[in-house]
């Protein structure tokens, strides 16, 4: 079992352990917007330690959509790396856990269909893309099967 490097910005940190400490019935919204947050678990590429993110809830049927938005920042975030690295990942929504593997989406209908969803659920995710050249990415969370 790999180690589990806790996010440096503490609010993070501190959601996460929220949200899992209370078996997925606490710290569930992003801060004050009371829109819902999943948490994702992934391998860091260069460590190999276990790390956490919260992320927006978007979801297309069962599953899950991860937008890679950094606010908008110029970079992506270091989970899209992760992720691009090892697409297998632990997703838990409230009290539940599912095991998936995600990928990027490529293809310009599909990723602005999730796109779409993805902004529904979170209208900011717009205006990080509006401020920012580069694309921000998208991947869809998927049951292993």
């Amino acid at each position: 079992m790999s180690e589990y490097i806790p996010s440096p910005s503490q609010w993070v940190a501190d959601q996460v352990e929220l949200y899992e400490g209370s078996g997925g019935t606490q710290g569930l919204t992003l801060r004050d917007t009371g829109l819902p947050v999943i948490i994702v678990t992934n391998r860091g590429r260069k460590t190999g330690a276990i790390r956490k993110t919260p992320l927006m809830r978007a979801v297309d049927g069962n599953n899950y959509i991860l937008v890679a938005s950094r606010g908008g920042a110029p970079e992506h975030p270091l989970w899209y790396h992760n992720l691009k690295s090892d697409p297998e990942v632990e997703i838990r929504d409230e009290a539940k856990v599912y095991w998936m593997r995600v990928r990027e989406v490529v293809d310009a209908g599909e990723r602005q269909r999730l796109w779409d969803i993805a902004v529904a659920a979170y209208p900011p995710y717009q205006e990080y893309q509006d401020k920012t050249d580069r694309t921000i990415p998208v991947f869809i969370a998927e049951a292993k099967g």
